[in-house]
């Protein structure tokens, strides 16, 4: 348990930080509200009875006052392509763990080749993407991988049964787009294509009693930068329900709104991976209630461990290269329905 230790949440009072907010206060840690919103953070702190602090991503100072005697910092505040670089640097400043919940790909890349190297020297822990997107199929396809020390393709396929997204999902969205331009991002041979064809319309065999669904191939998550810099695998394509990929793609789709007392919507989700070898094929199953909520147990979890020395390696890290893969998410159980029984183990 958090044992009361202060952790800096910036970007605490958008969608997602309010989950992570909740998460840490639940396991026993005090969050510390951050972000340059001053309302929006007083009603958050009020609400929860905490200390805020405003900050700012082009106010390093700011940053510095927010970091100040906390013993982490879980960046939630989006777009990352702005936010990311700043709070990495008042974190090795103030010499704490950094965790984000970033989906953004460029923002991810960034973080990887930006400070890989400079991280591992200082014996930082930097843990992008540690969320729905890009942990949670980094760490099923590393359980999926089992004993294998490589394979020729990972797959991760994701049914939603709807996605409304978030303001900040949309922000995050159009940043991305504009960085990328009139093309999409794969993962093959080994490295990155710059596509300006349309992703492909395929089917994709879920488990029972779910079947055959209609979906957009390469759409292209985190997970297809996290599982590469870990897992040697040199094709990883990600999956995504059509349903889905219209609902987060139309102008005009609602935000979530919370269908339970924990503020979660009616969102179903299952994600499914695969990896292959040869002939062979290995499977890993998670089925929950709403991406943006289980993103906090799976941040909170990840934080936890990194603070009582849970961990393989220091540097910037993917999640399953990082934690016990099986073990960790073992730990989700009251979130997660899993199936790790790899087939053809």
């Amino acid at each position: 348990m958090g044992s009361g230790r202060l952790v800096a949440v910036f970007g605490a009072y958008g969608h997602t930080g309010r989950f992570v907010v909740a998460e840490l206060a639940a396991r026993g840690f005090v969050p510390v509200p951050s972000g340059r919103n001053a309302q929006a953070l007083r009603e958050l702190a009020d609400e929860f009875g905490l200390e805020a602090r405003v900050a700012s991503a082009d106010d390093a100072t700011s940053l510095d006052r927010a970091l100040a005697g906390t013993a982490a910092v879980i960046n939630c505040a989006g777009p990352f392509a702005t936010t990311t670089g700043p709070v990495i640097e008042a974190a090795l400043r103030a010499k704490i763990p950094y965790l984000d919940v970033a989906a953004e790909l460029e923002a991810n890349l960034d973080t990887f080749a930006h400070y890989r190297e400079r991280a591992r020297e200082a014996g930082a822990v930097i843990i992008p993407a540690m969320a729905f997107f890009g942990g949670l199929g980094d760490l099923l396809a590393t359980a999926a991988m089992d004993n294998w020390t490589q394979a020729d393709e990972a797959h991760i396929a994701y049914a939603l049964s709807s996605w409304h997204p978030t303001a900040g999902t949309r922000l995050s969205g159009a940043v991305s787009r504009e960085r990328r331009g009139d093309v999409r991002l794969r993962y093959r041979g080994g490295q990155w294509e710059r596509r300006t064809d349309a992703a492909p319309a395929l089917q994709w065999t879920f488990p029972q009693p779910m079947g055959v669904r209609e979906v957009i191939g390469e759409f292209t998550m985190a997970d297809v930068v996290t599982v590469p810099q870990h897992l040697s695998i040199p094709d990883v394509t990600t999956y995504m329900t059509v349903e889905a990929v219209r609902d987060v793609t139309a102008p005009h789709t609602p935000a979530p709104v919370a269908a339970d007392r924990n503020g979660r919507s009616d969102q179903a989700f299952l994600v499914d991976v695969v990896v292959r070898s040869g002939g062979v094929e290995r499977r890993a199953t998670a089925s929950g209630q709403d991406i943006y909520a289980v993103t906090a147990p799976l941040v909170v979890e990840a934080l936890d461990r990194a603070l009582t020395g849970r961990t393989r390696t220091t540097g910037v890290a993917s999640a399953g290269e990082i934690f016990d893969a099986p073990d960790f998410l073992r730990t989700l159980a009251p979130h997660l329905a899993l199936d790790l029984h790899p087939q053809g183990a």
